[in-house]
């Protein structure tokens, strides 16, 4: 194991003391459902547990130390090493793993990126994991690690001899954004889009964009801004950009001033085909995510590949072997009745811009002999008064998409299924669970089914459910088909 931090720099980083023996530390948790072993785990307090009361599991699961409120020290050290920190702060640990962040940010040599965004940041922030684990050592946040827990622990995991760092950042309210981008102090900066999320804690879509401009405050002295060209309030997004310490601020998208501009996007069943001008060096990828949106938001990517001074050749050919995480555009094959239908798993959230961009993907999606396109939608939430008829404003997408069939899970959703033509219903329920086995017992092969809804709406059981149940064993499929 490398070594990530010493002793004497956890100490130096965070005012604690070491108890106890040293054991190497490796990475760092907040999770011992996760944990590796030598990592170091925060005992940090959550919404409804407090990290303190797991101390004694972490460590028995290999962790490198415990970080622990000095108060609590001496009934934990007893379990193993705990590194303990002074009492400052409604939660001296997340205090602690914040200053330990800020070590790790002020020790790396690394070239730094900040994304956020209404939608795709995730997406997006893979995707440049991706392309820059080709050209050199990269760091980026987990899963959507992107709050003010994340970002201090992904931080706080980053190893010295990063090259590149990838960092998301989220936020559901004004100010949120100002301290997570301050942390990560980043020499380049990227929004992807301006949509109605979280809107329920905004007055306005320009709020919203105000919200998003903050990530621009923590840049670098001559730093690069990155935005979308095409979004509505693109000239509040470039008056952030310029009132910050921004050296350049570059643009992406359709629009014809957009610095990387796609001249022509072909959208195929599994994969994209852009042809683009990237600071007017004409430059053809292939995306191996299907949609337009994820296509757009590759344009960001090049984007930033190119203000990072790395290979663009070398980053448009790496697009190709692009996988959509779980949750984001997932395909799996299922078996049905004899034959093959396919799940797009569009689970891990949405508001409206990303269920219609999921919708359109859809769309284009072939589907084999008497299949059908099948959306199954969950509630979108936090979107306020605005709600029902952000809900039931979906049926032009739906017609739009040519989907076939609608499954809904929750109140909200209910509003856009009442609005649907009866031919198009599938099948309505208060919860996802109570959507699963009419959606079941309608499947057939040949089907294309997409299930989208905010994370609270927990359509990922739906997901989860249907490939337990009829997901293709890849072994067994060749086994089947091997002459």
């Amino acid at each position: 194991m490398t070594a990530l931090w010493t002793r004497e720099e956890l100490e130096a980083a965070t005012g604690g003391r070491l108890i106890g023996a040293e054991r190497p530390i490796g990475g760092a948790s907040i999770d011992t459902r996760t944990l590796q072993p030598g990592d170091l785990f925060f005992a940090i307090r959550g919404d409804a547990r407090d990290g303190h009361d797991f101390v004694a599991d972490a460590l028995g699961r290999g962790a490198g130390a415990a970080v622990v409120a000095e108060a609590r020290a001496g009934d934990l050290a007893p379990h193993g090493p705990v590194l303990a920190v002074p009492e400052t702060g409604a939660d001296p640990v997340l205090t602690a793993m914040t200053r330990l962040g800020a070590a790790a940010r002020t020790r790396t040599k690394a070239q730094v990126v900040a994304v956020t965004g209404s939608v795709g940041k995730t997406g997006t922030k893979e995707a440049l994991r991706h392309v820059l684990s080709g050209q050199g050592e990269t760091h980026a946040s987990a899963a959507s690690y992107n709050n003010h827990w994340g970002v201090p622990l992904t931080l706080a995991r980053m190893p010295q001899a990063t090259r590149y760092g990838v960092f998301e950042i989220g936020m559901n309210h004004a100010a949120e954004i100002v301290p997570l981008t301050a942390q990560v102090r980043p020499d380049i900066a990227l929004i992807t889009t301006i949509a109605p999320a979280h809107i329920e804690h905004f007055a306005s879509l320009a709020a919203i964009a105000d919200a998003k401009g903050e990530i621009f405050s923590g840049l670098q002295p001559g730093g690069v801004a990155i935005i979308n060209r095409d979004v509505q309030h693109f000239d509040r997004l470039a008056a952030h950009a310029q009132a910050s310490r921004a050296g350049r601020v570059i643009t992406f998208g359709e629009h014809p001033d957009a610095d990387v501009r796609a001249l022509k996007i072909v959208l195929r069943p599994d994969l994209s085909v852009a042809d683009a001008l990237v600071m007017g060096q004409p430059v053809t990828y292939k995306l191996g995510t299907a949609g337009r949106h994820a296509a757009l938001n590759s344009l960001g990517v090049m984007a930033v590949v190119h203000s990072l001074g790395a290979d663009l050749a070398r980053a448009a050919l790496s697009l190709g072997g692009l996988t959509p995480p779980a949750g984001r555009g997932e395909r799996t094959a299922l078996e049905i009745g004899g034959g093959t239908a396919y799940l797009v798993d569009e689970s891990y959230n949405a508001n409206p811009v990303a269920v219609r961009a999921a919708l359109a993907t859809l769309a284009g999606i072939e589907t084999g002999p008497r299949g059908r396109r099948i959306a199954v939608l969950g509630d979108m939430l936090e979107l306020g008064a605005a709600a029902p008829d952000l809900h039931r404003g979906l049926a032009d997408a739906i017609e739009a998409a040519r989907i076939d069939l609608v499954f809904a899970a929750g109140p909200l959703m209910r509003h856009l299924f009442e609005a649907l033509p009866v031919s198009r219903r599938g099948a309505v329920a208060d919860t996802s669970a109570d959507l699963l086995e009419p959606l079941a017992r309608t499947l057939r092969p040949g089907d294309a089914v997409m299930v989208k809804g905010s994370n609270g709406s927990r359509m990922g059981r739906i997901v989860e459910a249907l490939k337990a149940r009829y997901a293709v064993d890849e072994a067994r499929r060749a086994l089947a088909t091997a002459p």
